[in-house]
């Protein structure tokens, strides 16, 4: 038996830090947390200082069980979850489950060891050097657990009253629906204006051209709406030397032709040329928020994607020569980078790109981020000798794109500066009037040859810079053409992944570590949806975000909230107790929470009146907040049950549309209609016929139901999406399978069909569906 047992969270971690601690260390999972405030009420004691009542997980009961067996005869308990409070927390808990919290006489030593990558030296380095659990951190856990128990099991019973059963709110998730729900209300606010930019498209004396704007006008500096119309910008371009009509622009159609009469001759002159050397510097490497931004601008990838997928490679991957972990720890406020690494990355950047695009000393970064969290490092590849050409044949696809875009960043952190020679020409074009044109040109590319970091959105008017001809003071350029472009202003874009990650780190809100699961529960919970991938809040989103920020203002104001999270992290470096902490907070927020509950009626938040009336019964129309959003409904139910769909985006009533079908019960027109799964046909006689169908018809396979013998296989669509074949005389035979039905008996079994299967790795072939048959045909 092994004379030390060490517990890590997840198997595959165990496996490949047993490989590097040999026969003497057995390594062991927990599978996660092992214990937790059950989702019940009175899982804290607020009347005895608060007093959290932890049981152990039912489906980590095993998984302790399994670790007491391999306790007997051990020298040594290494307790080596993770790097970060909810990792020291779990280690605690892990005593606590096992019966070893508080025990005095133990006949083994009990460690915590610590590491921040899962390399054999690192694993090594942490054996030899452990400590004892951290009481600050597992407080600091514990407040925050607790906070976050609190407000979840008092707030979320209130939302059940007031507005609908189902519905909850959290301490960082109810800010982060704020930001999404204001967002959209000044988009709803916004009122776009007009405005115009001007410019010319001119040619050297060799020929080469360029395209300036206007900056100048009159001997007035040009603000961004001082061309605010059409007549304006005509003016400007009969001054300029414009020829002939006017260009229309779109939405000019029937507008008056305008036409210069008597054109202008201005001389267009170079009056001065400014050159300059600008110096651009690399990004940080990566954090947890900073990598969940750029995975979510370059590669696509959702929060939680990229930190599941940040967790395999961490974890460790078979590269040839056993699993190895291939990045650091991924969840870090760190922009630090340890000495091997640096001299790691010189080496090679010398080797791949040369001398002059290393550094001579290492550079450093300044840790941004408000409430950077213990002594962590960024976010780097384990070994940066290893590229990812290398590595590729080892990863999936989004293994590879990740570990590619974070090798990129770590290297090009220490590349030497990108040079660029810019180039700004003003140019006059008669008295009073001047353009102006910059140029950029990469003088020497530095880590630009490498990576340069994505943007979100960009800034509205910004000019785009490119090469510009060779161009002196006094040179006579040739105008070509005017461009004259109407423009108009645009409201702030809806949040992405990226942009809202970027905010909530910007206030100070929540841990990094923590954003993947508060998104999710945003959409889970329908507050908001993911469309082209920014957010757009759910009606029931908008009533809860209201009623939140009117009734709880202070407990999702943006500063409280990151006040907060400045207080857990006082907690964690030992400088505030928890316990009067949870004091502070409770006491007034349980008082607010009760006045409230008599102030706030249900009506109030899910009813809207309107000035109409009811066509069936003259009584008048209210909008209601059901379910699916809102919709139009009558005050005189449940006498009267009319109602009738709200266009979500525009508040408008949405009218069925006629389709070309005909009901087959009883010959009149079906209506297209939006249900909860979409859109389906209803016939136009409802009440008195109620006939309903799907708007796309199922597509038949021509395979009949083995189960009935009768019908014939179709497919169809599950609620979320998935395709699957049933049965066309569902419900009388409810046969169905997820797999596309193969018209071939199994050679095995001599079932009367196959399915068939696509893999990765075992590529396509057909499988017997039958249960008990094991046949497939690559394994023949």
């Amino acid at each position: 038996m092994s004379q030390n047992l060490v517990i890590v969270e997840s198997p595959a971690k165990a496996k490949t830090i047993e490989k590097f601690l040999g026969p003497d260390y057995k390594v062991l999972a927990s599978f996660g947390h092992v214990r937790a405030l059950p989702s019940k009420q009175g899982s804290v004691d607020v009347e005895h200082d608060f007093e959290p009542k932890y049981a152990v997980l039912p489906e980590s009961k095993k998984h302790i069980d399994a670790i007491k067996k391999e306790m007997k005869g051990i020298s040594s308990l290494l307790l080596a979850t993770d790097p970060d409070r909810e990792g020291e927390a779990i280690s605690w808990h892990l005593l606590a489950a096992l019966g070893l919290e508080g025990k005095k006489k133990v006949p083994f030593d009990i460690k915590r060891v610590v590491f921040h990558e899962i390399t054999k030296d690192a694993i090594v380095h942490a054996v030899q050097n452990p400590r004892g659990i951290s009481e600050h951190l597992v407080d600091a856990q514990q407040a925050r657990s607790i906070l976050d128990y609190l407000v979840g099991f008092t707030l979320s019973p209130f939302l059940w009253k007031k507005i609908r059963y189902g519905l909850s709110a959290g301490r960082v998730q109810s800010v982060a629906l704020r930001l999404i729900c204001e967002r959209e209300k000044e988009i709803q606010a916004f009122k776009e204006q007009e405005y115009w930019t001007i410019g010319a498209k001119l040619e050297t004396a060799k020929k080469q051209g360029l395209t300036a704007a206007l900056v100048e006008a009159a001997g007035k500096k040009l603000g961004k709406f001082d061309i605010p119309n059409r007549e304006v910008a005509f003016g400007l371009y009969e001054k300029l030397g414009g020829k002939g009509e006017f260009p229309k622009q779109e939405g000019d159609e029937g507008a008056t032709p305008l036409v210069v009469k008597t054109p202008a001759n201005p001389e267009y002159r170079v009056d001065k040329v400014t050159k300059s050397e600008r110096k651009r510097s690399p990004s940080p490497p990566f954090t947890t928020s900073t990598l969940q931004q750029e995975a979510a601008r370059k590669l696509g990838f959702s929060a939680k994607k990229t930190m599941s997928t940040a967790q395999k490679l961490y974890e460790g991957i078979d590269v040839g020569e056993g699993a190895v972990g291939l990045i650091t720890y991924m969840r870090t406020d760190s922009v630090a980078l340890s000495n091997v690494a640096l001299e790691d990355a010189r080496q090679l950047i010398t080797s791949l790109y040369g001398k002059e695009y290393a550094l001579e000393k290492p550079r450093f970064f300044k840790n941004k981020s408000k409430n950077a969290q213990e002594a962590h490092e960024a976010v780097r590849p384990t070994y940066i000798s290893k590229t990812p050409i290398e590595v590729k044949k080892f990863l999936t696809s989004d293994q590879f794109k990740l570990y590619d875009l974070i090798w990129k960043r770590t290297v090009a952190c220490q590349m030497a500066e990108a040079l660029l020679d810019q180039t700004s020409v003003e140019i006059t074009a008669g008295e009073g009037y001047r353009f102006r044109v910059a140029g950029t040109v990469i003088r020497f590319a530095g880590f630009m040859k490498l990576y340069i970091e994505g943007v979100d959105d960009e800034e509205e008017g910004k000019e785009k810079e490119g090469t510009l001809p060779p161009l002196a003071e006094g040179d006579i350029l040739k105008l070509q053409q005017l461009l004259p472009e109407r423009h108009f202003t645009q409201p702030p874009p809806r949040y992405t992944e990226a942009t809202l990650v970027k905010t909530l780190e910007e206030y100070g809100i929540g841990r990094p570590s923590t954003y993947a699961s508060i998104m999710n529960t945003i959409i889970e919970r329908k507050y908001a949806r993911l469309d082209k991938k920014r957010f757009f809040p759910e009606d029931v989103g908008m009533v809860v975000s209201d009623l939140l920020t009117n009734h709880f203002n202070q407990y999702v104001d943006y500063n409280f909230t990151a006040n907060l999270e400045e207080q857990l992290d006082m907690v964690s470096r030992g400088e505030k107790q928890w316990r009067p902490l949870l004091h502070e907070f409770w006491g007034p927020f349980i008082n607010l929470l009760k006045l409230k509950e008599g102030e706030v009626s249900k009506s109030d938040l899910t009813t809207e009146a309107t000035d109409e009336v009811c066509p069936e019964c003259g009584k008048p129309l209210v909008v209601k907040l059901g379910k699916f959003g809102k919709f139009f409904a009558c005050t005189g139910y449940p006498e009267c049950r009319y109602i009738r769909p709200l266009d979500k985006e525009t508040g408008e009533v949405v009218e069925p549309v006629v389709s070309e079908e005909v009901c087959d019960k009883c010959g009149s027109h079906m209506l297209i209609k939006d249900g909860r799964f979409g859109k389906y046909l209803a016939c136009s006689a409802y009440p008195n016929c109620k006939n309903i169908q799907p708007l796309v018809k199922p597509k038949g396979t021509g395979i009949t139901c083995t189960a009935c013998g009768k019908g014939e296989l179709i497919e169809k669509k599950s609620r979320f999406g998935k395709l699957f074949y049933s049965c066309n005389r569902y419900p009388e035979c409810k046969f169905a399978l997820w797999d596309l039905p193969v018209q071939k008996p199994c050679p095995k079994c001599g079932n009367p069909l196959l399915v068939k299967k696509v893999y990765k790795r075992e590529g396509e072939f057909l499988k017997c569906p039958k249960e008990g048959c094991d046949y497939q045909s690559n394994k023949e």
